[in-house]
């Protein structure tokens, strides 16, 4: 990059491959100089199922970044999703040296690398270490331990981590290119990163972020991240239960959704007809409103019903005072905030 302000993100969606461009300002916002996307080919559920076909969907999203933003890009953030990720909240501990009592850096990097040793499964590597609170002689909620006095040390972490295999596939797709790869970061983290502000994460919020094959999520009470994940559930299956329930194609069907559909029941006049035209923009089949809207009420409940579950495996769903966020694609669907 021309600039050590710019920062890229780029996400290989289900349905989409985005690419932003961004350069930071002295104040600490971010100005977008151009975003760059193209239909999604060669991943599934947020995964590359079709390795080739894929970087070529990444290559043609990155060429647009650029010529819109004016910008050679040379490295970027890449976004991660998918089933596989899981996480946990651990807690870490270390002692301080007798021969003194102010804890330093090192110690907090201590604490951290001691809440990392626990088992997780063979094949997965760590994505995220992120700290909740720290706790010092007997002190909770300690924000910054760095200069305080105390014998033990210990820290209270969320865990994100994923199968390792599957994530390399990701930053391997984008260094073939050629582009390095800046960091990696859980897609529902960053998208909580953005529509939160810090006063809704101390209240209590929950992100959840819709695509086209994959719903992530991100819980935050009292400022910190409790819980996170990422369900094989997205837009996308919406879309596949009209086509097949109407005996639609998926690319009307999918228009269907966005133009016509809602997640509401009930709201629509008994008998109520939407007329859906042939390819040749003629009159085609009738298809009834009421049973669309319960296609696609059917499946959001499905979806809501699977993170409700995920979620109360925890404490914290009485904890949201700020509200619940809903961001992605599925986002825009008439009656979602129902």
């Amino acid at each position: 990059m021309a600039s050590n302000n710019l920062m890229v993100g780029l996400e290989i969606g289900t349905s989409k491959i985005c690419v932003v461009v961004g350069e930071s300002r002295t104040d600490g916002t971010l100005k977008i100089l151009g975003v760059g996307q193209t239909p999604s080919r060669g991943v599934r559920k947020g995964e590359i199922v079709d390795f080739e076909t894929a970087m070529k969907c990444v290559h043609e999203a990155v060429v647009d970044a650029e010529q819109k933003s004016d910008v050679m890009i040379r490295s970027v953030y890449v976004s991660v999703a998918g089933s596989h990720l899981q996480s946990f909240n651990n807690r870490g501990c270390v002692m301080i040296p007798e021969d003194r009592d102010e804890i330093d850096e090192q110690d907090v990097e201590d604490v951290k690398i001691n809440a990392r040793e626990v088992s997780i499964p063979a094949q997965n590597a760590f994505l995220h270490s992120i700290i909740q609170h720290y706790h010092v002689g007997g002190q909770d909620g300690v924000l910054n331990p760095i200069g305080m006095l105390g014998q033990k040390l210990e820290a209270d972490f969320h865990i994100i981590h994923g199968v390792r295999t599957r994530i390399q596939n990701t930053i391997r797709c984008v260094k073939e290119l050629p582009l390095d790869v800046e960091d990696v970061v859980f897609g529902g983290l960053a998208s909580a990163q953005v529509v939160l502000t810090q006063h809704q994460k101390d209240l209590g919020a929950l992100v959840i972020d819709i695509g086209g094959g994959t719903t992530d999520y991100v819980l935050y009470a009292d400022g910190a991240v409790k819980q996170s994940g990422c369900l094989a559930v997205g837009g996308d299956h919406i879309t596949n239960d009209i086509s097949m329930g109407l005996r639609i194609p998926m690319a009307r069907a999918e228009k269907l959704k966005i133009e016509e559909g809602s997640c509401v029941l009930g709201n629509c006049l008994p008998g109520e007809m939407i007329l859906l035209k042939d390819d040749s923009g003629f009159a085609g089949k009738e298809i009834d409103r009421e049973t669309l809207n319960t296609i696609i009420h059917l499946r959001m409940r499905e979806g809501v019903e699977l993170l409700k579950r995920r979620l109360e495996e925890q404490p914290y769903l009485n904890y949201l005072g700020a509200g619940i966020f809903i961001t992605g694609g599925c986002s825009l669907l008439n009656g979602i905030d129902h």
